[in-house]
This record gives C-alpha cells, sequence and structure tokens, in this order.
C-alpha cells in the first residue's frame, strides 16, 4: 500500500534521508533481487542523487522494471551472495558511492520497525505478529518494535522450506547461509546478516516453514478473498497459518504482508 509496492521503502528512506549531503553526492549502492533495489532508487531520487544497483541476472522482470522507472542504475550479477557482494564492492570502488545494505543496516532495520510500529497503533492487544524472513531486516524490526512497544506479542517469522536457512540457523542456533534457494518467494532468497541474526535470536520466538504449493494457495486466497495484491514471499505467513504450522485459536494475529510487486503476465497459479 506504499510506494514502491513494498515495506523496503520505510528502510531505504530512514537510511538515505539520515545521510548528510557531503555523504551523499557521489550516490548510493546496493545488492538486491528487486524490492530494495527500487525502494532505494526512489529515496535516491527523492533525495536529488543516483542510485547504483546490483541485481541477480534471474531478477523478476516486474522488479527491474520498477528500479530503471525510479532512476536506479542497474548492473547485473549472477545469482548467488558471492557474486552480488563482489559485483557491489567493484562498483563501489569506482563510484566513491555509499552502500545501504538491503538488510543488515541499523538504519534500515530501524525503518522496518515502524510497520510494527503503525500496526501495533492501531491493534494494540496482538498476541502474535507473523512476518516473512530473508536476510532478517523486516524481522528484526518488527521483533525490536514488538519487544519494545508490546512485551505480551510474540513475533514467529515464517519462511519458504525451499529456502530455509533462517529457520535452521534459529533452530540449531548456529550460522546456516542460503545456499542455492529454489522458491517463487524471491524476496526470501537471500541468509541473515551479522546484525540481524543475533537481534532474530534474541527477540524472535519461532520461524516455521511452510510448502510452495501453501504459499500459491495463500498468495491467491488474498488476492480472491481480500481483493489485495501480494506476492509470493508476502504470503508465506499466510501459507504457515493455513498449514497449521502456528499455535494460533484463540489468539488476536497481526500479519505484516510485506510486498505486492508481481509480474501479473507470469502468476505461480496459472503453472499449476
Amino acid at each position: 500500500m506504499q510506494k514502491a509496492g513494498v515495506f523496503k521503502s520505510r528502510g531505504a528512506c530512514n537510511a538515505v534521508f539520515a545521510l548528510d549531503d557531503n555523504s551523499i553526492i557521489k550516490g548510493v549502492a546496493t545488492h538486491s533481487s528487486g524490492n530494495h533495489a527500487a525502494a532505494l532508487s526512489r529515496a535516491a531520487k527523492l533525495r536529488g542523487t543516483k542510485a547504483y544497483i546490483v541485481m541477480p541476472n534471474n531478477s523478476s522482470k516486474v522488479k527491474i522494471a520498477a528500479v530503471e522507472r525510479y532512476g536506479g542504475i542497474i548492473t547485473f550479477c549472477q545469482p548467488n551472495l558471492a557474486s552480488r557482494e563482489s559485483t557491489l564492492a567493484s562498483l563501489i570502488e569506482d563510484t566513491d558511492a555509499v552502500e545501504i545494505h538491503p538488510y543488515n543496516e541499523p538504519l534500515v532495520i530501524e525503518g522496518q520497525a515502524t510497520a510494527t510500529l503503525e500496526l501495533l497503533e492501531d491493534y494494540p492487544d496482538l498476541d502474535i505478529i507473523l512476518a516473512p524472513v530473508g536476510g532478517g531486516g523486516l524481522l528484526s524490526g518488527t521483533a525490536l518494535a514488538a519487544s519494545y512497544f508490546c512485551r505480551k506479542t510474540i513475533v514467529i517469522a515464517a519462511e519458504p522450506e525451499q529456502a530455509d536457512d533462517a529457520y535452521r540457523s534459529f533452530h540449531i542456533k548456529s550460522f546456516v547461509p542460503s545456499i542455492n534457494p529454489d522458491t517463487i518467494a524471491d524476496g526470501l532468497r537471500t541468509s541473515l546478516g551479522s546484525i540481524t541474526y543475533p537481534i532474530i535470536l534474541k527477540y524472535v520466538n519461532d520461524i516455521v516453514t511452510t510448502s510452495e504449493d501453501a504459499i500459491i494457495s495463500a498468495m491467491k486466497l488474498v488476492w480472491e478473498r481480500m481483493k489485495i495484491v501480494i506476492e509470493p514471499s508476502a504470503a508465506v505467513p499466510i501459507a504457515a497459518l493455513m498449514e497449521d504450522k502456528i499455535r494460533c485459536r484463540n489468539k488476536r494475529i497481526g500479519v505484516i504482508l510485506s510486498g505486492g510487486n508481481v509480474d501479473l503476465s507470469n502468476l505461480p497459479w496459472q503453472h499449476t
């Protein structure tokens, strides 16, 4: 329901507008599969500077178009974290742009936390807040805000079974990287960060996983019943409810629908 169609606008704007004029003059840079890329491009445009974006070469065409529409300057890389990071490092060396990490950055986490702040302002008596988890920026902000503003509200994250690095990292209490994730939820394919992982271990109550079929069914349900366009990553917490992964009988539950950037010519249920 917000500009760039995703919660990432919160963190990107918070980070970009926190920089002073001298810091911002050479632009900002990041790596992202799409949503943070678009949000940062928009934030940079609002601030009157450039955004240099490293995107995997298998990124959604819709998300690539969104970055270009907001004026982001794209460099493509291979679809893995090592390629993302090395390409970004080279780009920053060439441009002197300021890196705004998509999730492993305190200012970004602070911005993402405002979604939970607003949710709790409207519904202060929630028992559970559900959020998806990829790199952990939204989840970290969600858990910190819930802990600060409403200690009785617990936070549970949902993640695709086929990209379950956060689930495994959380439950074995040892970092597991995301290697070759194969999920329709493209926004949740990244690894947790050095900042987000400790926050999640301390403040999140549980992480559960969901099947690809359930993600598609949840996405379709929200489209049909709620008339809200959500993308697969946003459907993951709903999928967890549908698969009874969370004990929620007689509980008041808030769900953060994280984004709605979808290729309307390639909807997942057209292939099932």
